[in-house]
């Protein structure tokens, strides 16, 4: 009977601790004082100053032409509040932001008021003022932009015209102009772009020519110019995302098949630049997609899954599994999530499966 009583008392004590370090890793995501502006598709950069840029985005639910928003605003770290920002130039929605090495911000793509865009702005912290620098060779949207070691962007595939693209270009700081460079081996958009410990960038699925999603992937050599082939991810995915993680690997999230929202998967996958190869990890706890700018790299070499779904999910590089931290109460499609200076994240925005957009905020404590 002892036994027993002791077997039931170290079973429920189990339960306890289970449930209290559940509660604490759920601890880690508190809300955060909201956007002035509810909005999703929309970019978040980090500035030196550890502000954070809010800009542009779908700012009325559906997301349709007319909802296509100017207005910017600034999250002030000490404070936790956002501030008003100045207007863009032109209302932007699903465009790229990249910090530069001398601190500006360079916005580019997407769709404005009269469709796919090619024009491109560069923000000024010290000013807060954009100005227009030199237009893409191409209008796109669904593409990526990824900053190179020499302080470079590529911009790669999306689409124009309606057809996915393969060709890719630089943007050059020094002179603010576009410049063609080598096109990619296949035609995509809505893939991922991450950049590797040596200099290479990995460009990893996306849906081509008459909507086949892809499996592919393909690295881009700065040196040279060039794209090559690669190995395979193990689903054929897009939507999805990619960030890096411990020891030099991309890890891949989430996406879907071809029928989209019946399609979403909880499954991920790891590159390894050493073989070239993917190799599968353990699933996440929920399927889902729409998530490009809302899974972030952590310092500890973890990364933080935080769109798609109404839960945020955090990967751990020793053991390769995905572990629940917290949860937003909706599925928050097209938000963001931006790593602070401090090592927090702070999560932003979003549209529901109904497309309602969402201006609700949150901050994750590693």
């Amino acid at each position: 009977m002892r036994a027993v009583l002791l077997g039931s008392a170290l079973c429920a004590a189990m339960a306890a601790a289970a449930a209290a370090a559940n509660r604490t890793a759920e601890a880690a995501i508190r809300p955060a004082p909201g956007l002035a502006v509810a909005r999703a598709a929309h970019t978040a950069t980090l500035l030196s100053d550890g502000t954070v840029l809010v800009a542009g985005g779908c700012t009325g639910d559906s997301c349709e032409l007319d909802s296509r928003g100017a207005t910017t605003e600034v999250f002030q770290p000490k404070s936790g509040r956002f501030t008003p920002g100045p207007r863009l130039p032109a209302p932007i929605v699903g465009h790229s932001a990249t910090r530069l090495a001398d601190g500006k911000v360079l916005l580019a793509g997407g769709w404005d008021d009269s469709g796919l865009t090619d024009r491109a702005y560069l923000y000024d912290p010290g000013s807060r003022t954009f100005a227009a620098t030199g237009s893409m060779h191409a209008a796109r949207g669904g593409f990526t932009a990824t900053r190179l070691r020499d302080g470079r962007v590529l911009f790669a595939g999306g689409s124009s015209n309606g057809a996915p693209l393969r060709s890719a270009e630089l943007y050059d700081p020094a002179s603010g102009r576009f410049i063609r460079t080598g096109s990619m081996t296949t035609a995509r958009i809505g893939h991922v772009a991450a950049a590797l410990g040596g200099g290479r960038i990995l460009v990893a699925g996306g849906s081509g020519a008459g909507g086949r999603v892809l499996a592919g992937a393909e690295l881009y050599d700065p040196r040279t110019g060039t794209f090559s082939k690669t190995g395979d991810m193990r689903f054929a995915r897009h939507k999805h995302a990619a960030a890096p993680t411990a020891g030099g690997r991309i890890l891949v999230v989430g996406g879907s098949d071809a029928s989209d929202f019946r399609g979403r998967y909880a499954s991920a996958e790891l590159y390894d630049p050493a073989s070239g190869r993917f190799r599968p990890v353990r699933p996440m706890a929920q399927r889902r997609f729409k998530l490009p700018d809302a899974v972030v790299g952590l310092a500890s070499g973890a990364v933080l899954v935080a769109g798609g779904a109404t839960s945020v999910e955090r990967y751990d590089g020793s053991s390769r599994r995905f572990r629940t931290v917290g949860r937003l109460g909706a599925e928050l499609l097209f938000s963001t999530a931006t790593l602070l200076s401090d090592g927090q994240v702070l999560i932003a925005g979003g549209y529901d499966e109904r497309i309602r957009l969402s201006g609700r905020t949150w901050l994750y404590r590693p």
